[in-house]
């Protein structure tokens, strides 16, 4: 596939040259204008925006927040837990251009981010755990033994003894 470059002049309202009414809706038809808040903004430079997507689940003994940071550096991170607020913040930094470089497509964001979460009563704030590996932080932060769920058996079946 040849990559065409193509000036402003030349293009329509599609981006194509010319008006077609079936290409235009067509191209309205696959637009999903929540798409792009979901990536974040395109948006590079000082006032750009870089949105890591996260994901946090809870095991039987712990809440596990993870995030895909590709290019951010240890340095750039900062993890704080103020009371029952954790906050994830950092910044990736937008990679040297050279002035005579042709970008076809410039996709890519940086930017600071920061986001925060509530976490439930009973997190044991004293044995939290980070790590960044492979561009993927990694947040642990255990629950407090006395808040673990615990199964109770029934009197019928056993002696009514509460099992780990």
């Amino acid at each position: 596939m040849a990559i065409i470059r193509r000036g402003e002049s030349e293009r329509g309202i599609t981006g194509r040259r010319g008006w077609d009414p079936f290409e235009a809706m067509q191209d309205l038809m696959r637009w999903d204008p929540l798409s792009a808040l979901s990536r974040g903004t395109r948006d590079v430079g000082q006032g750009g925006e870089f949105l890591p997507a996260f994901e946090v689940k809870e095991t039987k003994d712990s809440y596990i927040f993870k995030a895909d940071l590709p290019g951010v550096e240890e340095k750039d991170l900062d993890i704080a837990l103020t009371g029952s607020r954790l906050t994830i913040s950092g910044r990736r930094e937008e990679e040297k251009k050279d002035e005579g470089d042709t970008y076809y497509t410039y996709e890519r964001s940086y930017g600071g981010f920061s986001r925060s979460f509530t976490l439930p009563d009973g997190v044991d704030i004293d044995h939290v755990q980070a790590e960044l590996k492979d561009g993927v932080l990694s947040v642990v932060t255990p629950k407090r033994a006395e808040v673990q769920s615990k199964r109770i058996e029934l009197k019928g079946k056993g002696e009514g003894k509460v099992k780990a």
